[in-house]
């Protein structure tokens, strides 16, 4: 690519993303091996991410497509079973249901892999390949223009032709850009820990469905699991004050003792639930990707991996029309995204919504719902499938 940026910029790249995060860094990775001069900017990490990824399937052949193999990274973990057990207590109740894996011939639907390891082995694969910065930096103002420019808070002048807005929920990138974002919160905080376990799990991811949102365990390496429990914003509060030995307890019970004794890891985090979805996923030099562009509940692990595809279809679009202007290619890229995203964002609301519904015809359809998926096998399969998003 040919760069006519502003000459008293102090940097100049095919490409610039914003943000550090698991989507910034493989979306860097996925630039370089497109042959993109590429800078990622973002602040220094000030503390430890002890959260895990269930990478799905698809995201899978895409992180190998780019010369990663999950399965070698460090404690990757499959998840071969995925159950859901609706433990709402409420009237209407939907039948437990277990998907398997091997259903629809692949071994796991996804590996669990922590989110550090992941970063460090996209570092370790960038470590070799020429034509990347690594900036240290926020990014204040922007000129999006068709000579896009970026200023950080240090002063730094940053120019490339293409942005990618990976800097999460409160995108900055986004908001310069002029992109619109429809926004609404829940009543709900997600509680995150790990924890190490008597009993092992088998490689089964399970997802209890209660009146307050998913309670989702899920397998690490060896007998340990990460825990994602969404509840009230007051028992949060409790759970986030409680004692190792009681929250153990309270874990135990909440789980139906499924994995025997319990004792957590001192690893505990928690985050206020909303969702958004931005109007369009790109404009003019600016693709937005992950949650700068879409943010649900963590419900069936399609957060993350929404984001890889976002990477997956910005890099066709990139590769499709390599002479076109990049403002088309946005639009394009804009348009391809919009029903992926759409679907996945307002599903997820939907099914979060019809947990936290005591109206016994919503009880009823999410009840049905589950019994279709458990019991006909091309809904099964068919949701299998779109599931690990391939």
């Amino acid at each position: 690519m040919t760069d006519q940026s502003d000459s008293n910029a102090t940097h100049k790249a095919d490409a610039i993303i914003v943000g550090g995060g698991p989507v910034g860094w493989v979306s860097a990775l996925a630039l370089l091996r497109a042959g993109y001069q590429t800078t990622l900017v973002a602040p220094a990490v000030q503390k430890r991410d002890y959260r895990t990824i269930a990478l799905m399937q698809g995201s899978l052949e895409f992180l190998r497509s780019l010369d990663l193999i999950p399965e070698e990274m460090e404690d990757s973990t499959p998840l071969e079973i995925m159950r859901m057990v609706d433990a709402t207590e409420r009237l209407i109740r939907a039948p437990e249901v277990e998907f398997d894996a091997k259903e629809i011939g692949f071994p796991c639907f996804a590996l669990n892999i922590p989110v550090e390891i992941l970063i460090k082995s996209i570092k370790s694969a960038i470590d070799g390949l020429p034509g990347f910065k690594l900036v240290d930096g926020i990014v204040e103002n922007a000129d999006l223009s068709e000579n896009p420019k970026l200023t950080l808070a240090d002063g730094q002048v940053l120019t490339a032709k293409l942005i990618v807005a990976a800097d999460g929920k409160a995108s900055k990138i986004r908001e310069l850009s002029g992109i619109a974002l429809q926004q609404w919160a829940y009543p709900q905080c997600a509680f995150v820990t790990q924890f190490s376990h008597s009993r092992p799990h088998n490689n089964v991811s399970t997802e209890f469905h209660t009146k307050t949102g998913p309670f989702t365990l899920v397998p690490l390496h060896g007998n340990r699991s990460s825990l994602v429990w969404v509840e009230t914003p007051e028992k949060v509060q409790e759970l986030m004050a409680m004692d190792d030995a009681a929250l153990s307890a309270e874990i135990e019970q909440k789980s139906s003792h499924l994995v025997g004794k319990i004792s957590i890891l001192e690893r505990r985090q928690f985050f206020p639930m909303n969702a958004q979805i931005a109007k369009k996923m790109g404009s003019g030099p600016v693709f937005l990707v992950g949650e700068s562009g879409h943010a649900f509940p963590p419900i069936g692990a399609q957060g993350l991996n929404l984001g890889i595809r976002d990477i997956k279809s910005m890099v066709e679009a990139l590769a499709a029309n390599p002479g076109d202007f990049i403002a088309n290619l946005s639009e394009a890229y804009a348009k391809n995204r919009q029903l992926d995203v759409k679907s996945r964002t307002y599903g997820v609301d939907l099914l979060n919504r019809s947990l936290l519904s005591d109206l016994l015809p919503v009880q009823m359809l999410r009840g049905l719902g589950l019994f279709a998926a458990g019991s006909i096998p091309s809904i099964r399969k068919s949701l299998m499938r779109q599931g690990v998003g391939v």
